[in-house]
């Protein structure tokens, strides 16, 4: 067995989306020692595969897709001079100020002074409802048909029905039409669209997607891949079977802390962990998560910083 690596640094960044990035930058431009680690093979988290516009209006003042935004974030941290590990995944967040982290070279057993927790939100999917028949092939999360579509290129359906209105399940929605697809519907369980007004506009009405709102779906059917769902109209107690070969979930995003749970005390977590970005609470823009992290991370480096210690 090979022997756990030790590390330390002043500022461990879990997560590289567009929180952890800037986070990183802002500590490291006060002369931090900063480590960040993310899972996936490249930073960015999801904005390499939001491929619309309208990132960065307000940071920017520029109308960017998420990868043009995503690499002016990349530019900005590695001009910083942080250090990351990509294809890495903290394991294990310790009281003692340690993290277990895995990487392809092997384990790691990092100390730090402050650590940021920029882990960003998990999907609800459908199966936190109460859903009745089959498991069948077939049924993404919003977030996964964004990146089966626009990163992996895949064939992911040719009749969709999405299930709630949120900003990425309007986002997602306009996409499948561009790409040839058919939205049978969209499901939304309240009487008003969610998200964003300007989603609202460019997504549902300039696409005329089919919204009906005060309905869920309570059956899936088909197998081994899904040929229809049971749509149940509330205000009606009505039932209604919509032929499809894909469902999409689009239910709302919760925060995932999960890695520190375990360190809550009394309901509160120690002051040297510090949320950030969508770990601490959905945003509706990019931009705000960007200024955010920059803030925290700017803060945290002034106290652990060389240029302050200089002074």
């Amino acid at each position: 067995m090979s022997s756990i690596r030790k590390c330390h640094t002043d500022i461990l960044v879990i997560g590289g989306g567009a929180a952890g990035m800037a986070a990183a930058a802002g500590a490291a431009a006060e002369g931090a020692g900063v480590l960040l680690v993310d899972e996936r093979p490249q930073l960015g988290g999801i904005l390499p595969q939001c491929i619309h516009k309208g990132f960065g209006r307000g940071f920017y003042g520029q109308d960017l897709t998420g990868p043009d935004y995503c690499e002016k974030e990349v530019q900005r941290f590695s001009a910083s001079g942080a250090s990351y590990l990509l294809y890495a995944r903290a394991e294990e967040l310790r009281s003692d100020r340690t993290a277990l982290i895995a990487a392809p070279e092997g384990l790691y057993e990092c100390s730090f002074r402050q650590c940021v927790l920029a882990t960003g939100c998990r999907e609800k999917n459908l199966y936190s409802l109460e859903i009745s028949g089959t498991r069948p092939e077939g049924i993404f999360t919003a977030g996964e048909a964004q990146e089966m579509l626009n990163l992996g290129h895949y064939d992911i359906g040719k009749r969709i029905v999405i299930l709630g209105s949120g900003d990425i399940g309007q986002i997602i929605a306009r996409r499948l039409v561009i790409t040839g697809r058919t939205v049978a519907a969209m499901a939304e369980i309240k009487d008003q669209l969610g998200g964003m007004k300007r989603n609202h506009k460019e997504c549902i009405e300039d696409y005329h997607i089919p919204v009906i709102f005060r309905s869920t779906v309570t059956k899936v059917h088909g197998y081994p891949r899904l040929t229809g769902v049971t749509l149940l109209h509330l205000d009606t107690g009505m039932e209604e079977v919509i032929s499809c070969d894909t469902l999409i979930t689009a239910m709302g995003l919760v925060p995932d802390t999960s890695i520190a749970d375990s360190l809550k005390e009394d309901g509160e977590f120690p002051g040297w962990l510090h949320l950030c970005g969508n770990a601490d609470h959905v945003h509706e823009i990019v931009d705000s998560i960007t200024m955010e992290g920059l803030r925290l991370g700017s803060l945290l480096g002034q106290f652990y910083g060389r240029k302050n210690a200089a002074r």
